[in-house]
């Protein structure tokens, strides 16, 4: 399993700001709040090839065409607190990303389970049989 702590990305990760909509009166018609997180995850050098590829194929809906991974953030009135989230947003993608899944063990049903299906199913069938008039066989 992998966490960003192990590999600290964020010297690799620029910004973007715009002005954000929503509350925030005057402050929102001049000043530039949203902070987008940009982080080109096929230059990066604190991954290996095949971690980036992990990354690319687990997060391609969100990688641009030019290859940059990103996250938007304007949740607060704050720049820099919107920076630190959108930071955190990527780097939480990326180490959920990272992390394999454990294969599945393939397990048998247990005797007592197939006889109990199998019981409900002629329950069902006794159940049903019951509801046809008498007489009508298919």
């Amino acid at each position: 399993m992998y966490f960003c702590s192990v590999n600290d990305f964020s010297s690799e990760i620029f910004f973007k700001t715009a002005r954000s909509g929503g509350s925030g009166g005057q402050n929102v018609n001049k000043v530039e709040t949203m902070a987008e997180a940009l982080w080109l995850v096929a230059e990066s050098r604190f991954f290996s090839d095949e971690e980036k590829e992990l990354i690319q194929t687990k997060l391609a809906t969100k990688i641009n065409k030019d290859g940059y991974l990103h996250a938007k953030s304007s949740e607060t009135r704050s720049q820099l607190e919107n920076k630190q989230i959108a930071q955190k947003k990527l780097e939480d993608l990326v180490a959920k990303s990272l992390v394999k899944p454990k294969k599945r063990k393939a397990t048998k049903p247990s005797k007592a389970a197939a006889e109990k299906r199998l019981d409900s199913k002629k329950k069902e069938s006794l159940k049903k049989e019951m509801r046809r008039a008498p007489g009508k066989e298919l």
